[in-house]
């Protein structure tokens, strides 16, 4: 039974599998994949590994006799359909590990409205370091009672769902989360698309002096009433998203894969200038 539908397996024997269903096209018959696979004959046997390996992998799908693989990570998502949650996670380290999760908050968007919030401290079973605490303003005793990660993540999960997830510098909130829910999920990893609100607005606003949170955040008017708390920088970022959904309208992108080629808006105008010079 799978753990949760937005999370897929890194483990070897899932990468193998999702591997030589590959080099079928993507789909065969249970039978020809089990005997390949693991050298099994039997019919029940196969259906049932098939099935066990289905049940570890949202990606792999198991119906009517054949066992697919449905490369869901590479779905491309339309921006007016999608759901979003914009996350913010404060922890103990930039560096993980031994960085844990101190925070969590999150912001759900759909038609640029704010629909849902997520909100915790995090008990990081470890003690919060004396410059964490300086920019954070956590302590130790504000977290001593608050749950530790593996008991809120699947309420996480459900939050998050099969939404698009955004942060500002996506990179490392993402691999913090991933981290994280691979030592409760062993193997695990987020299926969920991401953006970053830091290359969005590097190609969607020119003439900033840096692309800081705070700056973006200005740069639209948006107050940031305790900057490095999660909560409340997760629903700057999440207005600043909002914005950011408009530029992308405005320029007549409408899904995540328009988003990938979309170029910096400076390089752009460049162009154009040297075009008509030339011309």
């Amino acid at each position: 039974m799978l753990l949760h539908r937005n999370l897929i397996s890194n483990s070897e024997k899932i990468v193998e599998a999702i591997k030589l269903l590959r080099s079928f096209g993507g789909r065969t018959s249970v039978m020809k994949f089990a005997k390949r696979f693991a050298n099994i004959s039997s019919k029940d046997q196969a259906q049932q590994f098939a099935e066990e390996l289905s049940g570890k992998d949202p990606r792999i799908v198991v119906k009517d006799g054949f066992i697919e693989y449905i490369p869901l990570e590479k779905r491309n998502y339309i921006l007016s359909e999608s759901s979003f949650v914009v996350l913010d996670i404060e922890a103990t380290d930039s560096k993980f590990p031994p960085g844990r999760i101190l925070e969590i908050g999150a912001y759900k968007i759909k038609n640029r409205q704010i629909i849902g919030k997520f909100h915790s401290l995090v008990n990081p079973q470890t003690p919060v370091p004396k410059f964490i605490k300086e920019l954070t303003g956590i302590s130790d005793e504000m977290v001593e009672k608050s749950p530790v990660f593996e008991q809120l993540i699947s309420d996480f999960l459900e939050f998050l769902d099969d939404s698009i997830l955004v942060a500002h510098n996506t990179r490392f909130d993402v691999r913090l989360l991933n981290y994280e829910i691979g030592r409760t999920y062993e193997s695990y990893q987020l299926l969920n698309p991401s953006l970053c609100t830091v290359q969005l607005s590097r190609k969607l606003i020119t003439g900033l002096e840096n692309y800081r949170l705070k700056t973006i955040a200005n740069y639209y008017s948006i107050e940031i009433e305790n900057l490095h708390r999660a909560d409340d920088d997760s629903y700057a970022t999440a207005r600043i998203f909002m914005n950011l959904l408009s530029e992308l309208e405005n320029l007549g992108i409408k899904d995540l894969e328009g988003i990938k080629k979309l170029k910096n808006l400076k390089e752009s105008n460049a162009t154009i200038g040297n075009s008509s010079a030339i011309g």
